[in-house]
């Protein structure tokens, strides 16, 4: 008798822990998608995560120049690499202070196109990349560490009303006229 007591205790003690389960994966099926995504100004050439509508952090980028255009739209991430290796023509270039795409990929939905670092530095706050969003190394690390597959990537190409609250407003010099007004 005694070990039927105990036999059903265990029972119960089990069937409540996998009832504890399938209510959390349950609640964590309805919260949906990740909340978290990206915002590219093309314009103004940065970067913001938005977690849960709130801005959580802002880069400066490189996007495409004028013959290599960003492409502009929805997308998300379906790739991470880690000290990824460049394929050019003809050319390979293993992780490494030389690689063109730096230390991280963040692969986009849009074939071909990333997000990731580089080994020109200098060309971030222009319109300089063959259209992948180009970061400093160590804001692609930081990004690389707060992203995940599947977060939405969204690229602008122009200012909007909700471009204006993640990254201010355009203050625009007021033109002087010839008679000095």
């Amino acid at each position: 008798m005694l070990k039927t007591k105990d036999q059903i205790q265990k029972l119960v003690a089990l069937t409540s822990v996998m009832l504890m389960a399938a209510a959390e994966a349950l609640a964590q099926e309805q919260l949906g998608p990740s909340t978290r995504r990206i915002v590219v100004s093309i314009p103004d050439r940065k970067l913001a995560v938005v977690q849960s509508g709130r801005v959580v952090k802002v880069f400066s980028t490189a996007v495409g120049g004028p013959r290599t255009p960003s492409p502009s739209g929805s997308y998300h991430i379906v790739q991470r690499i880690s000290d990824p290796t460049w394929y050019g023509k003809g050319k390979i270039v293993p992780p490494g202070k030389a690689n063109p795409i730096g230390t991280r990929w963040l692969g986009l939905s849009a074939k071909g196109y990333g997000i990731h670092g580089t080994n020109t530095p200098s060309s971030i706050g222009h319109n300089a990349s063959h259209g992948c969003i180009r970061m400093r190394n160590r804001d692609v690390e930081q990004l690389f560490d707060m992203v995940a597959v599947g977060d939405a990537v969204e690229i602008y190409e122009e200012r909007t009303p909700e471009l204006d609250k993640i990254f201010g407003a355009v203050l625009m010099a007021k033109l002087s006229s010839a008679d000095g007004e």
